[in-house]
């Protein structure tokens, strides 16, 4: 297979960033520096980058409630990560989250070392998007609920949600549903410090149309690639 195909596979990255990898001269198939991203390879070279052998990894899909206080990373030197909400047998298998929440917040996450899979899902073009749930410090006013709707700007864009409303939930006026289709680093949060609010929650509840319901904080599941799909498409819960 091609050499970049082999590395997604790996778990190293998508196919597009593999490419990147392997024509900045960091992969070798044995003692070789390839620059090539469709030299053909198998299972059985050695392959590695920047100096680490490679293994084919069998793909594997985790969906996770993310608890508060974890980072969506693989290593942290200050803060525990999901990574280590998982077995070491998982772990074994190179998994990283797909996008991120950061430390405070809590809710649905996608694990997987699958590249391909990774990069359909947070690629701005597959326009899955994304649901949560939010407490604010005090109710929104409804003339910051319209201003807020058409877009408020950060880092010189005006960026607004899909949608935005007010949930009929306690205490009143505080809980809001917002829909994002980029996900920006704390958009939410910066969204809402426009209007002088702080964020108490901040949930993920769905993923496309896959929701959050039965996980419990800390809890994930393994699934199949096909029911994955399904649910992240079609609908359902976790």
């Amino acid at each position: 297979m091609r050499l970049n195909r082999y590395l997604a596979l790996c778990g190293v990255a998508s196919r597009r960033r593999s490419e990147d990898i392997i024509r900045s001269g960091r992969v070798k198939v044995g003692n070789v520096t390839v620059t090539d991203p469709a030299r053909d390879v198998s299972e059985e070279d050695q392959v590695s980058v920047d100096g680490n052998l490679v293994c084919f990894q069998k793909s594997v899909y985790l969906v996770m409630n993310k608890p508060k206080g974890y980072v969506c990373a693989v290593e942290d030197r200050f803060y525990p990560t999901v990574i280590g909400l998982v077995p070491p047998d998982l772990r074994a298998k190179r998994i990283y989250p797909v996008g991120r929440l950061d430390r405070q917040s809590e809710g649905l996450l996608v694990l997987t070392n699958d590249g391909d899979f990774c990069n359909s899902l947070i690629h701005p073009s597959a326009g899955y998007q994304k649901t949560y749930e939010v407490l604010l410090d005090r109710p929104l006013t409804e003339e910051e609920l319209s201003y807020w709707r058409k877009g408020v700007p950060i880092d010189g864009r005006v960026v607004s949600p899909v949608s935005l409303r007010v949930m009929d939930k306690k205490p009143a006026g505080r809980w809001v549903s917002i829909v994002l289709q980029e996900g920006l680093k704390r958009e939410i949060r910066l969204m809402a410090s426009y209007f002088s609010l702080s964020v108490n929650v901040l949930f993920r509840r769905k993923v496309g149309r896959m929701e959050l319901r039965k996980l419990k904080s800390g809890e994930y599941c393994v699934v199949e690639l096909q029911r994955l799909w399904r649910l992240i498409r079609q609908g359902g819960s976790v």
